[in-house]
């Protein structure tokens, strides 16, 4: 049976100088349950807006025969009232790679300063980046990514302001150059962009394999909406499709509702106008 924990401190544990990120692998690695546990998550670490979590990093890697049972690790789980998403001052996973070899999930909550380096393990099953913005430079490191045995990727791709400094086609060439033999859960979401997102993912190599497509969380309208009715009878093996957080009309979730496959139409919101333009946003920016 899998066991987790949460290791967090609290604003007032690091305001009066006793916690930090330089302090937390150390408390991890004395925890008398850490033998037990298989799923490690990190939240707050006390000032996550302004001192990255290089340090719990850094002590994870150094002490990776500690860790040698760990299957899943979640760095940055923390809600806007400890830590905005796009405040939170993430590391280099560079090393992490080649000193976990027995990770199989790998969660990341924030963006800035976030660096994957170049990413070769054989065992990861699941990667998923939660952000406002997802750099170019991390989309490129999954791109070239060695992980013959992922089986879901989850990306939030955010939106400029926040960090994303690619383009339709930055995500284009991922998914054309990405090689991932086994995957089978693929979600590109929480996009502004969401419809042209949307026929990029329908024109992916990875359509004739997933059973799980998520293009939630995004400005999604009746226009991707559309492509999807058209396109996806053509790939019999999806059996999931996740738009959950839209702006399709209620026409269109009720065409895709018909479609024989399960599908989360949930959360519709609807375009603000303002000053005779129409605005829409991404569920996850700041």
């Amino acid at each position: 049976m899998s066991k987790s924990k949460i290791y967090s401190y609290d604003y007032g544990e690091y305001e009066d100088g006793s916690k930090s990120a330089g302090t937390m692998g150390a408390d991890i690695i004395a925890d008398p349950e850490l033998p037990s546990l298989t799923e490690l998550v990190i939240g707050c670490w006390g000032d996550a807006w302004d001192e990255s979590c290089q340090p719990v990093i850094d002590a994870l890697i150094s002490h990776a025969d500690r860790f040698s049972q760990i299957e899943k690790l979640f760095i940055g789980d923390m809600g806007y009232e400890e830590c905005e998403v796009s405040w939170i001052m993430q590391g280099d996973y560079s090393r992490l790679w080649g000193a976990w070899p027995n990770l199989k999930e790998l969660t990341i909550k924030g963006s800035t300063e976030l660096k994957l380096g170049e990413i070769r393990h054989e065992k990861l099953e699941t990667l998923e980046i939660i952000c406002g913005g997802l750099p170019k430079d991390v989309i490129q490191s999954i791109q070239s990514a060695h992980l013959p045995s992922l089986k879901k990727l989850l990306l939030y791709i955010g939106v400029e302001y926040y960090g994303f400094d690619g383009d339709i086609d930055t995500i284009r060439e991922l998914l054309a150059q990405a090689d991932f033999p086994s995957l089978e859960y693929l979600g590109i979401v929480d996009s502004e962009v969401q419809d042209d997102l949307t026929a990029v993912v329908l024109e992916s190599k990875f359509m004739k394999q997933i059973h799980t497509l998520n293009l939630s969380c995004g400005t999604l309208t009746d226009k991707g909406g559309q492509l999807l009715l058209e396109k996806l009878p053509d790939f019999p093996s999806i059996q999931f499709l996740d738009l959950h957080y839209h702006y399709l009309s209620n026409e269109m979730m009720e065409k895709l509702q018909k479609l024989p496959i399960k599908v989360d139409v949930t959360d519709q919101n609807e375009p603000e106008s303002y000053q005779g333009e129409i605005w829409m946003d991404a569920m996850l920016t700041e």
